[in-house]
């Protein structure tokens, strides 16, 4: 993908989410976007997915993309082959069953994503971690080539975030190229060669992850202290991002007898004690 002077305004009255943003993509490449909440981040997936029209700019891509939303719901009850399936539209002529190439594409989608095991579930009843994957192998199934994800690690737990995260990074290993917003810079410190930071709808900054993801560029996109400092972890040295959020909750005072009987004047008033509790 190659993105030029790409801008975009809701109308001609409200301001530029961004304004002549340039980046590109590589195949087998992972690409995050970071910023805060309004900035315009789901607004440019959009535009690069073709879903909304840029004011302004060009994007340039190979053909296929497959798009998975930050929100949705668990709709009517689907299983997990049959959400997955409807992955293969695209492949079809108005009103026609999928054929035994788009099953077969869909169960390879299932086994490549670690979701087979689901098949017969009911998509609804699954957790967000697991309809999370389950979306991401229905992109797989359309035979995309690019792949962009809005916050697709949002809410979920850490082994969660780390399934999903493995899952993207396996997919570009084969070659797919990924874009994927994130709130989360260890996300992208950990699976994306480059980023995208969005600091304000005139600057708007694109490089090597480590190199752009830096403490003071950080604390001045969230506006509060970030340092990015370099742990040992399991798995070798690895740079995170480590906000300060004020005073620990641990420093507040709290009462020097905790569990200790609480005078009857101080109950509320619609509550009356009982005579036989201590």
């Amino acid at each position: 993908m190659r993105v030029s002077g790409l801008g975009h305004r809701y109308s001609r009255l409200r301001p530029w989410l961004f304004r002549g943003l340039e980046f590109e993509l590589q195949r087998g490449e992972i690409l995050s976007i970071l910023g805060p909440n309004a900035r315009g981040k789901t607004t440019l997936l959009k535009c690069l997915s073709g879903l909304l029209a840029p004011r302004e700019g060009t994007v340039e891509c190979a053909p296929g993309i497959g798009y998975v939303p930050q929100d949705h719901g668990a709709g009517p009850a689907f299983t997990v082959a049959e959400m997955v399936l409807m992955g293969r539209t695209r492949h079809l002529r108005p009103y026609q069953s999928p054929r035994r190439e788009d099953h077969d594409a869909a169960d390879a989608a299932m086994q490549r994503v670690g979701v087979a095991d689901w098949a017969h579930r009911d998509y609804s009843e699954l957790s967000g971690g697991q309809r999370q994957l389950v979306l991401i192998a229905r992109a797989v199934a359309s035979g995309c080539e690019l792949l962009i994800l809005d916050e697709p690690a949002s809410a979920l737990d850490l082994h969660n975030q780390s399934r999903v995260l493995g899952v993207l990074a396996g997919l570009a290993a084969d070659g797919m190229g990924i874009i994927m917003t994130t709130h989360h810079p260890d996300h992208a410190l950990h699976v994306s060669r480059n980023a995208l930071l969005f600091v304000g709808s005139d600057d708007t900054r694109w490089g090597p992850t480590e190199d752009l993801l830096t403490g003071p560029a950080l604390s001045e996109v969230y506006g509060l202290p970030i340092c990015t400092p370099t742990v040992g972890t399991v798995s070798g040295d690895r740079v995170i991002a480590v906000p300060d959020f004020g005073p620990s909750c641990r420093a507040c005072p709290v009462p020097e007898a905790v569990g200790a009987p609480v005078p009857a004047d101080a109950l509320p008033l619609h509550v009356s004690p009982r005579k036989d509790h201590p």
